[in-house]
C-alpha cells in the first residue's frame, strides 16, 4: 500500500500541477494516476524475491484526452525517486520522445513542482565514432569494413563525402556539435552515415584511444546522473538483449513505462528475427579469410593471432560447405514455386535442411569462439600488453573483427533457428525464404522470425524488471485485452483497466459508412468507386486525411484524381512524413484546403487538432496482408489448436488498427469533425457490428 507520506505528495503534486495550469481533475486521470501508483508500491512490497509479475505490472487503456502521459509521471517520478530506482519512459515513436522531452517533462517539473533530471537515450548508432571517421580519413576514403553482402564491397569514397567527414570532425572538435546525428544542420544519408558508427562487438571501450572524447559514453555517463531516461522500444529490447545495464539502467533496478504499448509485441518479434543471404555469406567468408591473412602481415605475424586465424579456416571451410549444401536444397524449391517467396507450412523446416543447418550453427559458433580469441588479443594490444603488435594496427584491426563477428553471429543465429523444430506446445517460428536481386544475380535469403514474442518479453523483461506500465489509447480489441494479454506474455491477474476518454464523440463527431455496391473482395471494382467518392468528397474538403491500405490502390487513386484535388494533395512517398504534416499546417494556416494521402504509418501518430483536421476517409478495413509470413503461419497455429484465425486472430488485430485509425479526428475537446469508412463490410458481416462497436461513440449515419 502506499505511504501516507507517499500518498501526499502525489495528491499535492497533482492539484498544483491543475492550480498552476488553469484546468480541472478529470476522474480518468485520476484513476490512473491511482492505479499506477498502486501497483508501483505493490513492487516494493515484493520482499528479496520480488513481488509476483501480476502485482507489478499495469496495463492502462487511456481514451485520447485523459491525459495519460501527465498521468503517469504525476505517479511514478515521486515513487521512483523515493525508493531510488530509475525511472525508463519508452515510446515507438521519435516524436513522443520529443513531446516528453521538450513539453510533458519540462512541464510536470514546472507545474507540479517535481524536480528532476531527465535525458533522451540513443543507440550507439545514433553517435559518430571518432575512430572509425579518422580511419576513413586516414585511408582516403578507402572503407575498412568487412562487406557481408557484395554490393557493399568498400569502394573509394566520391570527395564530397571526405569534405563532410572532415566538416564533421571539425565541429566535434570546435565543441560546435555533440556528435549526435539527430543534431546534425542537415539530414545525412544512411550509407553515408553508417560507415562512422559502432556496435558493442566493434567498440573496444576504455582502450580506445578517443574513449574520453567518446560521443556515445558521453551520453551514457550522463544518464548514470539522471532520474528520468525517456528511450525507445528498440532500444529497451536491445539493452536487455545484452543482458540488461548495458545501455539503459540495470533492470531489476528500473521502473520501465512502455507508452504507445501497442507497439511492444511486434516490436519485440521483429528484434528476434533472423536472416542471412546464402551467396553473400559465403563471399563474406571469402572476403574474411583474405582479411585475417592480411591482418597478420599488418601486426607482423604475432602467434596470439596466427594460432586462433589459422584454426578459423576449419569452421570457415564448414560454414561455406554447409551453405553450399543449403543452396543446392533450396534453390530448386524456389525454382518450382512462383513468386519471390516461399514459407514452409506451419513454420515447419524439411527433415534435409536439419543436418546442413546444424553444420552451420555449429560451425558458426566455433568461428565466434576463434574470432573472439583474436579480438581479446587486439583489446590486450590496445592496453600495451603485447608489445609486438603494434597499438595502431591493433587499432586499425580491433573494429574490423568486431563487424566479422557480428556477421558470423547473424548467420549462426539464423541457422541455429532453423537447426531444430519447434518446442510442442509453444507457439512457432515463422520460416520462409526469399529471392533476392543482387548485382551478380539471384541469391537466396533464409529468414525466420517468432510469431509470438509472449516468451522472449517473459525471459527478458517481466521476470527482471522492477515494475513496468503498458499505457496507449489502443490497447484492447474488441473491448478486451485477451489479445494483447497473450501476445506480451502477460499474466491475465495483471491489473488491467480502460479508461474512456471525456470527449463527448456523439456531438462532436459523426462516422459515415457511404451506400456502395462494390466489396474490397474486388479490388479493382472497389478502387474505382472509392475514386469516384473522393473525387466528389475531397472537392469541398479543407483538411482531409485519406488512408489506404495498399500502395496499389493509393497509386490507383491518385491517378484518377480531378486535377483541382491533385493541386492540394500531399501524398506518402513524396516527402518525408514530418514535412507532409508541416506543409499541410502551413496550408491551412495560409487558408487554404490541404488533403493528405497516407498508409498505416498515417494511421496512428498523427495529431492535427482543430482545423488541421476535419474529414478522415478510410478506404478499407485495415486487415493485414494475406501472405504475410508471420501471420499466415500464426493462422495455422491457432488453426491447429482448433481455433478460427480470422476471429482470434485477424478481427481483433483490424479492430486495433481501425481504432487508431479513427482517433486520428478528435484531438482536443474542441474539436469536430467526421469519419468516412468506406468498406461496406461493417454492415455486411457478422464481425462488422464488433468492429463498429469497439469504436469511439461517434454519431453513426449508415447508408442503406
Amino acid at each position: 500500500m502506499l505511504s501516507e507520506a507517499q500518498k501526499k505528495e502525489i495528491q499535492g503534486a497533482y492539484s498544483r500541477f491543475l492550480k498552476s495550469r488553469g484546468l480541472r481533475a478529470r476522474p480518468a486521470q485520476k484513476q490512473m494516476i491511482a492505479t499506477v501508483a498502486k501497483v508501483l508500491a505493490q513492487a516494493d512490497q515484493g520482499g528479496e524475491q520480488g513481488a509476483a509479475w501480476k502485482d507489478k505490472i499495469a496495463v492502462v487503456e487511456a481514451g485520447t484526452g485523459t491525459g495519460k502521459t501527465i498521468s503517469y509521471l504525476l505517479a511514478a517520478v515521486p515513487l521512483a525517486r523515493a525508493t531510488g530506482r530509475k525511472l525508463v519512459l519508452s515510446t515507438a515513436t521519435v516524436a513522443l520522445q520529443e513531446q516528453l522531452i521538450n513539453k510533458d517533462l519540462p512541464e510536470v517539473e514546472a507545474h507540479a513542482g517535481l524536480a528532476m533530471n531527465y535525458q533522451l537515450a540513443k543507440g550507439r548508432g545514433r553517435y559518430l565514432c571518432l575512430n572509425k571517421v579518422e580511419q576513413h580519413l586516414e585511408q582516403q576514403g578507402v572503407l575498412g569494413q568487412i562487406a557481408l553482402y557484395e554490393d557493399e564491397q568498400a569502394d573509394k569514397l566520391p570527395d564530397e563525402v571526405v569534405q563532410q567527414y572532415q566538416a564533421m570532425m571539425d565541429a566535434y572538435a570546435a565543441g560546435n556539435w555533440d556528435g549526435d546525428r539527430d543534431a546534425l544542420e542537415s539530414e545525412m544519408d544512411d550509407q553515408i552515415w553508417q560507415p562512422l558508427t559502432s556496435d558493442h562487438l566493434q567498440c573496444s571501450n576504455r582502450r580506445c584511444l578517443n574513449f574520453s572524447a567518446c560521443s556515445f559514453y558521453r551520453a551514457r555517463d550522463r544518464l548514470e546522473e539522471v532520474d528520468v531516461v525517456v528511450a525507445n522500444h528498440d532500444l529497451v529490447l536491445a539493452d536487455l538483449a545484452l543482458g540488461g545495464g548495458a545501455i539503459l539502467p540495470e533492470p531489476d533496478n528500473t521502473i520501465y513505462i512502455f507508452d504507445e504499448g501497442h507497439h511492444l509485441a511486434d516490436k519485440a518479434s521483429s528484434h528476434f528475427a533472423f536472416s542471412a543471404r546464402l551467396g553473400s555469406s559465403q563471399k563474406m567468408i571469402a572476403s574474411a579469410e583474405k582479411q585475417l591473412a592480411q591482418m597478420l602481415l599488418d601486426t607482423g605475424s604475432a602467434i596470439q593471432l596466427a594460432d586462433p586465424a589459422e584454426r578459423l579456416h576449419r569452421p570457415f571451410q564448414n560454414m561455406d560447405m554447409a551453405l553450399e549444401q543449403l543452396d543446392l536444397l533450396l534453390r530448386p524449391m524456389m525454382e518450382s514455386h512462383d513468386g519471390d517467396r516461399y514459407r514452409f507450412p506451419e513454420g515447419k523446416q524439411p527433415e534435409p535442411l536439419l543436418e546442413p543447418c546444424v553444420l552451420l550453427s555449429s560451425a558458426a559458433e566455433q568461428a565466434q569462439q576463434h574470432i573472439e580469441r583474436i579480438v581479446d588479443v587486439l583489446k590486450e594490444a590496445l592496453e600495451g600488453g603485447i608489445g609486438e603488435i603494434p597499438r595502431a594496427a591493433a587499432e586499425r584491426w580491433f573494429p574490423q573483427l568486431g563487424v566479422l563477428w557480428g556477421r558470423v553471429q547473424q548467420v549462426g543465429w539464423l541457422a541455429q533457428s532453423y537447426s531444430r523444430p519447434d518446442p510442442e506446445g509453444k507457439s512457432p517460428t515463422a520460416r520462409w525464404i526469399n529471392r533476392v536481386e543482387t548485382p551478380t544475380g539471384h541469391d537466396l535469403e533464409m529468414r525466420s522470425a517468432p510469431v509470438s514474442a509472449a516468451d522472449t518479453l517473459q525471459e527478458h523483461l517481466w521476470r527482471h524488471c522492477h515494475a513496468a506500465v503498458l499505457t496507449s489509447a489502443t490497447l484492447t480489441a474488441l473491448g478486451r485485452f485477451d489479445a494483447m494479454f497473450a501476445s506480451l506474455g502477460i499474466p491475465r491477474e495483471t491489473t488491467a483497466v480502460r479508461l474512456e476518454s471525456p470527449f463527448d464523440y456523439a456531438a462532436n463527431g459523426v462516422l459515415e459508412v457511404p451506400q456502395m455496391t462494390a466489396d474490397p473482395g474486388d479490388p479493382e471494382a472497389h478502387t474505382e468507386e472509392v475514386l469516384r467518392l473522393l473525387n466528389t468528397e475531397l472537392d469541398k474538403a479543407k483538411a482531409a486525411l485519406v488512408l489506404f491500405s495498399s500502395w496499389r490502390q493509393m497509386r490507383a487513386v491518385l491517378d484518377g484524381l480531378n486535377q483541382s484535388i491533385k493541386d492540394r494533395l500531399l501524398a506518402q512517398g513524396d516527402y518525408s512524413k514530418q514535412e507532409i504534416l508541416r506543409r499541410h499546417r502551413a496550408s491551412i494556416d495560409a487558408g487554404n484546403a490541404s488533403v493528405i494521402f497516407g498508409l498505416a504509418s498515417f494511421a496512428e501518430g498523427v495529431d492535427l487538432p482543430g482545423d488541421y483536421l476535419t474529414e478522415v476517409f478510410i478506404t478499407k478495413l485495415p486487415f493485414s496482408v494475406p501472405d504475410d509470413p508471420v501471420d499466415a503461419t500464426m493462422a495455422e497455429w491457432i488453426e491447429q489448436r482448433g481455433g478460427n484465425p480470422f476471429i482470434e486472430w485477424t478481427v481483433p488485430a483490424a479492430s486495433m488498427r481501425l481504432t487508431q485509425a479513427v482517433g486520428r479526428l478528435l484531438r482536443t475537446e474542441q474539436d469536430r469533425g467526421r469519419v468516412v469508412l468506406m468498406d461496406r463490410r461493417v454492415v455486411t458481416r457478422r464481425y462488422g457490428q464488433q468492429l463498429l462497436n469497439s469504436l469511439p461513440p461517434f454519431r453513426r449515419e449508415i447508408k442503406r
